[in-house]
């Protein structure tokens, strides 16, 4: 794959990377492969998440910011696990929009949001990760270290999950859908799914599923789409008519993928 790490080289000597040869580049992708969230995939499998990579790297410009230091490792990380949701979608569901802003751990946005009564409220909440409608998408990189470890929780994947979740025209856990998917079969399982998760949220349930997807429809979708990847026999075990949309919507099989990993097997 020589045209991937010549991008890869390219791309890193315009932000200032610290690295001397492509071969810093290959190392650091093979170790994002060997994450747990790669186990199973085949070689052509790889080629195509590499080549996905390679057009997200050339398409986005990934830029840090308050002291956020952008290695190879870490452009690998996030490359390689965007491509993941669209390894079989291609990569046009991710055109529209140019930026990945880059923190180097949580950030805090300072905003004004008005009540049901009119009252306007400043809000600063950190985050780990934000995607806006039409402009950039934003990352912690202390929490994009913390992805793709099968632990249920990768926010490179619920990010970019939004990303998808936008095309649609509103951000409401309802992606543009695959001819042969029926809106009102997804519309109908994700409603009833997400009514119980927030009613077993409300009860004070302890739930293995994060409860951060009880917030609204849209994240309910961008969790659920983390725990597809990182966590499908949780995702599968609660909520299996989800998983099986999930499974159609990004036209991958992670439970299948991932069985002898879950079961124990560690990656080789």
């Amino acid at each position: 794959m020589p045209g991937f790490w010549k991008t890869l080289f390219s791309r890193s000597e315009a932000v200032g990377d610290d690295l001397a040869s492509g071969d810093e580049w290959q190392k650091a992708v093979s170790t994002t492969l060997a994450l747990p969230l790669f186990f199973g995939l085949s070689e052509s499998e790889k080629h195509t998440l590499c080549e996905l990579a390679e057009q997200l790297l050339t398409d986005k410009t990934m830029t840090p910011v308050s002291g956020a230091r952008l290695d190879a490792s870490l452009r690998a990380a996030i490359a390689l696990q965007a491509a993941l949701p669209i390894l079989n979608l291609g990569y046009p569901a991710y055109l529209g929009w140019r930026e990945i802003i880059l923190y180097p751990g949580e950030f805090v946005p300072d905003r004004e949001i008005t009540d049901d009564f009119g009252i306007v409220h400043r809000v600063r909440q950190p985050l780990s990760g934000e995607a806006w409608e039409g402009g950039p998408l934003v990352l912690s990189l202390d929490d994009v270290i913390a992805s793709g470890h099968c632990q249920g929780y990768n926010v490179v994947i619920h990010e970019f999950a939004h990303k998808l979740d936008m095309r649609n025209g509103s951000v409401n856990g309802l992606p543009a859908l695959h001819t042969g998917m029926s809106v009102e079969t997804w519309s109908g399982i994700f409603n009833a799914a997400y009514t119980d998760f927030c009613r077993r949220v409300d009860a004070d349930e302890e739930t293995e599923i994060d409860p951060y997807a009880s917030e609204s429809p849209a994240e309910f979708f961008a969790v659920l789409s983390e725990y597809f990847f990182e966590a499908p026999d949780i995702l599968f075990d609660d909520y299996p008519a989800v998983y099986e949309q999930l499974r159609q919507f990004y036209r991958q099989d992670p439970l299948t993928r991932l069985a002898p990993f879950l079961q124990g097997v560690e990656p080789s």
